[in-house]
C-alpha cells in the first residue's frame, strides 16, 4: 500500500491522541504479540506500538519487521513509539482524503 504524503499528515493527526496499544519488551516478536498486533489492527486499524528493545538499529529493524509481518504502513516514529495503518478491507472505519 502507498500512502500520499496528505494521506500520511492527516493519519498522524488522527494518531496524535491514540494510546500505545502494544508494547514489544525484550522478549521480542513472539507468537503471542503478533496475534495481539494483528488482532489490534483489525479492530482499529491505527494503533502505537511502544518498542522498548536495546539501542536505535535494533528499534529500527524490529519496527521494519512489524511492518512487513502485518502488512502495515508505518505513518511515524517518535522515540520508542511507531503509529501503524493498515486499512479493514470491509466497513473501513478511517476514510483518507
Amino acid at each position: 500500500m502507498k500512502l500520499t504524503e496528505r494521506q500520511r499528515k492527516y493519519l498522524r493527526r488522527l494518531a496524535h491522541d491514540v494510546k500505545p496499544v502494544v508494547q514489544v519488551g525484550n522478549s521480542g516478536l513472539t507468537d503471542g504479540l503478533l496475534a495481539e498486533l494483528n488482532d489490534c489492527l483489525t479492530r482499529h486499524e491505527l494503533i502505537k506500538v511502544k518498542v522498548r528493545v536495546g539501542n536505535r538499529d535494533l528499534r529500527d529493524e524490529t519496527i521494519d519487521e512489524l511492518s512487513r509481518i502485518t502488512g502495515a504502513e508505518v505513518i511515524q516514529r517518535v522515540g520508542n513509539t511507531a503509529s501503524l495503518y493498515r486499512p479493514r478491507l470491509m466497513d473501513s472505519g478511517i476514510t483518507l482524503p
